[in-house]
């Protein structure tokens, strides 16, 4: 079973697996541990990653980057629409409204939605996953931003479920940092003591995040998250690109926007300009050569000028460390480190003002760039059974609070989960209903909220139907925000009340709490709609009572009494039947089962595509690597093994092989590139073939040679009457003495012939001969040869006085030793003690 973990960055990705014993970051095919973020699309095949970063400047408008910020939002998004201007594809809407992606691919326009595109680049993560553990992937968990609502990681669960993945969890980027960080300590609080309070800064590519986390011996617990996704390396990119556009604008009258290869260009080496300023303060060089029509354009900038040109980002960075401070109402002397990762945490204005905050020296004991990728391979470790890992215990918080609102008598509305609620976290929500009703789910901050549209979705509880008295029915319904951070309506069930007679036991239900029991009467008929929370459970499977738990409410606010004292004497008894009830999700943006199942399916055959265009490209590779190796080849190491005539005749046909290549044999067939090679080796084989015999052919006379020479010893000391030989026969000597004369006779005659014999010629013998001469020779002589000498059996007598030899034969009729007895049964008792201390493991 494999254990992985993607860190699926804006600009860049990493993949972390376990084995040998850790977790470890793997490389991609290019020997890089990062694989950029990036689609490119062809007229055959789709390219991702390295490779498609290479084609963004000469297939710019149909390789994509950046799409991970529009998940889960609409065309029609205003963010959606701010963005389309720094963009070098196309975006265009979908039919159920969401962002899509306008390419030209397999010559043809096509539109792909970003779970699609997303999909394909984590189709890439997972070959590199593949490559490196040598077997398939499918459990894994993938980070997404502590800031995704619940539309977004919906929609990078389906991109997964394209890419052939089962994540197991989608863990906020803080999350996996703080998990990575406190796994490993073995200095933490124990569980009873004060926690240790740490700092978790992450300034990536494309956001800002800031978590702060209580460490003990075993648990960690995210107290409070704060976020600014407007602020992170691309911002300071296009502040860059912004200022370098109005200055070749005034100074070479270029219009750089409005070519987008230009464009392209520019931000590539702006993000190369940004970081040399992270490591120099003196004025450094940008220059571009041919910009726009054929102008080169250059320009200069220092850390300085560049750090007064970002003073409007620089002023948010404090922003998110003072919302997290406020939230857990602590001060900064309680805060034990601040640790801080991402790619833009090495801009030196950033850590100067975050350590200027926090009045301390900042830590970087974390990989900036993979510590977000190897945490989320430890929670899939943990979360995996073919990994045995240190138990830990991680315990999330939700980043928005989350309300209910539904339509009753009055409308009404309650919040269930308020911000920084642990998470994942069941409740359970009681309501009395004598029809099927609908909850609307929210967030209910829109000024916290990056997102235009505070709606979750909405679910509809099926099949209500009242009692037979004609009463309110009770509707329990299990809301809950999974592990993946996405609220949904787990399940609903109707709890039905059944009276029976006084003297009558009712029989036996399992029920889910004591409250269940429900007297008749003033509650549902006061207030029909009444509803109440009766107990809330974590995802560790412990119940924990809020505070109306213990007591139900009436319509007038007065208590009913309570479950514990001893019911009254003539009240009839009650029992309850437990019916699940069909719940229907309305969730926005995601994906419909078919349309899903048809994404998935497309994928399948672009990569079959993909699969066929590479295996063509090696053919037809092959095919030019054959043409530059034997052109070399002939008229250096091969130039003695043919004649003259075939070497003209072979030199033009791969001439003209090499011209075929670049013209019409530019876009052919994997079958005509295959059979082209095969035609050129028919000419090429046979002197390749002559080389290589000329090559081996001495060292296979030399190992048949000294074998003569070891049986030619053999026979020697034979006919000296060595004692280590005067055991064998003196025919079978003979016969050895034969064999290994003939094949002297052999290989001599063979030597000679071919010293006489052209080099441009076939071998008069060939290396695999020579082989089998050898093996024949070993086969008939190493038998005669190693024939041990029979063993000197010992007289009968001596026998006797030493007692049998093996086993007990004879005493089978004596009464065994009680002693020798007790001993035994005591070691065989001591090694079945000791059994169950065996590492089972």
């Amino acid at each position: 079973m494999s254990v992985v973990g993607f860190d699926l960055g804006f600009q860049s990705c990493y993949v972390a697996v376990a084995r040998g014993g850790g977790i470890e970051t793997v490389a991609n095919e290019y020997s890089d541990r990062c694989t950029p973020s990036f689609v490119s699309f062809g007229q055959r095949n789709r390219l991702i990653g390295a490779a498609a970063k290479s084609q963004v400047v000469t297939n710019c408008q149909n390789t994509v980057q950046g799409f991970k910020r529009f998940h889960g939002r609409a065309f029609a998004d205003p963010y959606v629409q701010s963005a389309k201007s720094n963009l070098v594809y196309n975006l265009a809407q979908m039919s159920s409204g969401v962002t899509g992606i306008k390419v030209m691919y397999m010559e043809e326009e096509r539109v792909f939605s970003i779970e699609q595109v997303t999909g394909m680049l984590l189709t890439k993560l997972k070959e590199t996953a593949e490559s490196a553990l040598k077997k398939p992937v499918a459990d894994c968990v993938i980070s997404v931003p502590s800031f995704f609502t619940d539309a977004e990681r919906s929609s990078v669960m389906d991109a997964a479920q394209i890419a052939g993945l089962n994540c197991l969890r989608l863990m906020n980027d803080t999350t996996a940092v703080t998990l990575a960080y406190g796994i490993y300590k073995q200095d933490l609080p124990a569980p009873e003591e004060k926690p240790r309070i740490v700092v978790f800064v992450d300034v990536g590519h494309s956001g800002y995040q800031v978590s702060v986390c209580a460490f003990n011996k075993g648990k960690l617990k995210i107290l409070a998250t704060a976020f600014d996704p407007e602020l992170g390396g691309k911002d300071f990119d296009d502040i860059l690109v912004k200022h370098f556009c109005e200055e070749f604008s005034k100074k070479y009258k270029l219009d750089a926007r409005s070519k987008p290869r230009a464009l392209v260009r520019l931000y590539q080496e702006c993000e190369k300009l940004k970081k040399l300023m992270s490591a120099n303060s003196s004025d450094l060089p940008l220059g571009i050569e041919c910009f726009m029509n054929d102008i080169d354009v250059s320009s200069k900038l220092n850390r300085g000028q560049f750090e007064e040109m970002c003073a409007g980002l620089l002023a948010k960075v404090e922003g998110p460390l003072c919302s997290v401070m406020e939230q857990t109402k602590m001060k900064k002397e309680d805060i034990y480190a601040v640790e801080i990762v991402g790619g833009a945490s090495r801009i030196p204005a950033i850590k100067e003002r975050i350590a200027k905050f926090f009045g301390k020296e900042l830590n970087t004991t974390l990989n900036a760039d993979e510590a977000v990728a190897r945490g989320c391979a430890l929670q899939c470790a943990i979360l995996s059974p073919a990994f045995k890992v240190r138990e830990f215990s991680i315990t999330d918080v939700v980043p928005y609070s989350i309300s209910l609102k539904w339509n009753s008598l009055i409308s009404t509305d309650c919040e269930v989960f308020p911000k920084n609620h642990a998470a994942p976290f069941s409740k359970v929500l009681t309501f009395y209903r004598k029809e099927p009703f609908t909850l609307d789910a929210y967030y209910n901050n829109l000024k916290e909220l990056p997102y235009p549209n505070s709606s979750i979705g909405q679910f509809l509880i099926q099949n209500v139907v009242p009692q037979e008295s004609g009463e309110c029915a009770k509707v329990k319904v299990k809301v809950r925000v999974n592990v993946h951070g996405v609220f949904s309506v787990s399940n609903a069930s109707l709890v039905e009340t059944v009276k029976t007679p006084e003297g009558e036991e009712p029989m036996e239900t399992d029920q889910t709490v004591k409250e269940e029991e429900v007297q008749p009467g003033s509650m549902m008929e006061s207030f029909p709609c009444f509803f109440i929370s009766l107990f809330q459970t974590s995802e560790h499977g412990k119940q924990e009572k809020t505070e109306n738990g213990k007591q139900e409410k009436s319509g007038d606010g007065k208590q009913e009494k309570k479950n514990d004292q001893p019911p009254q004497a003539k009240k009839p008894k009650v029992k309850t039947k437990t019916v699940e009830l069909p719940v229907q999700n309305n969730l926005h943006w995601q994906l419909p089962t078919d349309v899903l199942n048809m994404f998935v399916e497309n994928e399948g055959k672009m990569i079959m595509q993909d699969k066929l265009e590479k295996e063509r490209n090696d053919a037809k590779n092959n095919v030019e690597e054959y043409v530059y190796e034997m052109r070399d080849k002939l008229h250096g190491i091969l130039e003695k093994f043919v004649n003259e005539a075939d070497r003209d005749a072979f030199s033009l046909k791969l001439e003209d092989t090499e011209t075929w290549l670049y013209e019409e044999g530019e876009d052919q067939q994997k079958q005509v590139y295959i059979d082209k090679l095969a035609e050129l080796k028919k000419m090429g084989q046979p002197v390749l073939d002559r080389y290589m015999e000329s090559e081996i052919r001495p060292k296979a006379f030399e190992e048949l040679g000294r074998q003569i020479q070891v049986y030619m010893k053999f026979i020697e000391a034979y006919k000296t009457k060595d004692e280590q030989y005067n055991h064998l026969d003196e025919l079978e000597v003979t016969r050895v003495e034969k064999q290994v004369n003939d094949a002297m006779a052999w290989m001599n005659n063979k030597m000679n012939q071919q010293n006489s014999q052209d080099l441009t010629l076939d071998p008069v013998v060939k290396v695999q001969e020579i082989q089998a001469t050898a093996k024949e020779l070993y086969s008939a002589c190493n038998p005669v040869v190693s024939k041990p000498k029979p063993k000197v059996e010992l007289p009968k007598d001596e026998k006797t006085e030493n007692g049998p030899v093996n086993g007990h034969q004879g005493t089978e009729n004596q009464s065994p030793n009680p002693d020798k007895t007790t001993s035994a049964g005591m070691e065989q008792e001591t090694a079945e003690t000791k059994l169950p201390e065996m590492d089972i493991d």
